[in-house]
């Protein structure tokens, strides 16, 4: 047997030996295919067809990367819509604010904060997560996460006061959040460099999508059956997930240790009660991901994701309610189509940030003769910059201009407009973090979704005094100045300087 190819996540010495480290950033793999055995790649030519593959595959089947097509895409899904669980989650009751703040007896404001209240656990959550899923694999925390998010989404369902439902939301958005970090790591793990942007953009855009589908489906709820049914609706979706994961969501950390005393279908399904990894916890692993604002292009690349998701995402989400639902007079299922804007433009949006990014790639490979260095792929980040702008200037401008008690479908092309270039910068951006730090994707993820949660809480409690303050069609000027202040410009710093920066970095 070939030494295993581990986790690119776990970069210690049982790490992707096949990488070489070079002079230059981009990786080549031919050295590694030369110093493989004969039985090595007669068995990947029949498993891939091809030896051009990084990272180069161990000879174990259990090594995810060596799955077929359909059962690397059956787990993905599972996970993306794990991912998706997240932020569908904490948007779900949006729609429902005003039934809330009646039933319970507050105001419509802290009702809000039920939802505030899980995006800011959504951030931190993971530093937690990651290190146990590191020990004890995926598998396992994916599956407890699902049951206990769908008992506390039960409570939700019963609680009889405001403080024991702010509670059992708390603690829902801490179990269900695991998938929102990891599932980077999840990516990397199964899918090699080249397929990387695509299958990256899926796990992505199932984040982004949770936030309008939330408010979109269960604004009909809210109207129709009330709004306790949104946490039953919830609880069983867990319920079902957890049992497709157990069938259809094999283990994805690959360690390649007992390879000949344990069976391929143990190791994938069933290490559900003992650690995979026997290294002993470090307190460091627990705070690791964010030593990572030291690493100026994962931070850069967070920090302009996360601007532009707090326009593009949050604002056009939150803020729906009370700019749209007041000023049209909307019911909460009307309030929920609304939502539909975000939902068209995040779908058109991945196709250029995750499909597109890949053949950008792809076609700059074949013409050079040599992989492009990850900054080729910041072109990209342009054309989702300046989208993502000129929705949020339509959403804003014809809101204001908009009759009062006269609904009008000006204001959702935008937010389609914004959603479009939110999703190309998602893509796009956390792709490029990975590629530049792929030797701990994990960390990435986690650090990237603690950035971008941070900020999209704090979002919330000022955007309204922006809207007194300024006017709502004089706030895209705002939007616009953060916008190229956080994101534009520092990209284009990263795009000069970003290949000298990562040089520094331990590769892979």
């Amino acid at each position: 047997m070939e030494p295993s190819t581990s986790s690119p996540e776990d970069f210690s010495g049982k790490a992707h030996s096949d990488y070489i480290e070079t002079t230059e950033k981009a990786v080549y793999i031919s050295d590694a295919v030369d110093a493989l055995s004969e039985s090595h790649k007669t068995y990947l030519l029949e498993r891939h067809g091809t030896l051009d593959l990084d990272p180069v595959p161990s000879m174990d089947p259990a090594d995810p990367y060596n799955w077929p097509a359909l059962k690397k895409t059956m787990n993905l899904v599972l996970v993306a819509f794990h991912a998706c669980m997240g932020t569908f989650t904490a948007a779900a009751i949006i729609p429902a604010y005003e039934s809330i703040s009646l039933d319970l007896g507050v105001t419509i404001q802290r009702a809000s904060y039920l939802t505030s209240l899980q995006i800011a656990i959504l951030g931190g959550a993971p530093l937690l997560w990651k290190p146990l899923s590191n020990r004890f694999g995926r598998r396992p925390i994916f599956l407890l996460s699902l049951i206990l998010s769908c008992a506390c989404n039960i409570g939700c369902a019963r609680s009889p006061d405001y403080a024991s439902m702010a509670a059992c939301r708390a603690l829902v958005a801490f179990f269900i959040s695991p998938a929102m970090a990891i599932g980077s790591a999840v990516v990397t793990e199964m899918f090699f460099r080249h397929q990387r942007a695509r299958y990256m953009g899926i796990w992505a855009v199932m984040v982004t999508l949770g936030v309008p589908i939330g408010p979109f489906i269960f604004g009909f709820v809210t109207e129709r059956v009330g709004y306790r049914w949104i946490f039953w609706v919830l609880a069983i979706t867990n319920a079902i997930e957890f049992i497709l994961y157990v069938i259809f969501g094999p283990e994805t950390r690959y360690i390649g240790t007992d390879l000949q005393s344990t069976s391929t279908f143990k190791r994938e399904y069933l290490t559900l009660f003992h650690r995979i990894d026997p290294t002993p916890f470090r307190l460091a692993e627990f705070y690791h991901p964010l030593t990572l604002f030291t690493n100026i292009p994962v931070l850069i690349a967070a920090v302009a994701y996360a601007m532009i998701f707090l326009f593009g995402s949050v604002m056009n989400s939150v803020e729906v309610p009370q700019l749209l639902q007041v000023k049209f007079g909307l019911s909460a299922q009307q309030l929920g189509l609304q939502f539909l804007g975000l939902i068209i433009g995040s779908l058109l949006g991945e196709q250029l940030g995750g499909v597109l990014s890949d053949t950008w790639m792809n076609v700059r490979a074949r013409r050079s003769g040599r992989k492009p260095d990850p900054e080729y792929r910041l072109w990209l980040s342009y054309v989702g910059y300046l989208v993502t702008i000129a929705g949020m200037v339509v959403f804003l401008v014809c809101t204001e201009q908009a009759t009062e008690g006269r609904w009008t479908v000006a204001p959702v092309i935008g937010t389609a407009i914004a959603a479009f270039g939110n999703q190309v910068v998602t893509t796009v951006m956390i792709t490029y973090a990975v590629d530049t730090y792929p030797i701990d994707a994990g960390s990435v993820g986690v650090f990237i979704n603690f950035v971008r949660s941070t900020w999209g809480f704090i979002g919330p409690f000022w955007f309204t005094d922006m809207f007194d303050d300024v006017g709502l069609a004089k706030s895209s000027g705002v939007v616009t100045a953060m916008i190229m202040g956080a994101s534009f410009i520092p990209t284009v710093l990263l795009h000069w300087k970003g290949q000298k920066w990562h040089k520094k970095e331990p590769y892979q």
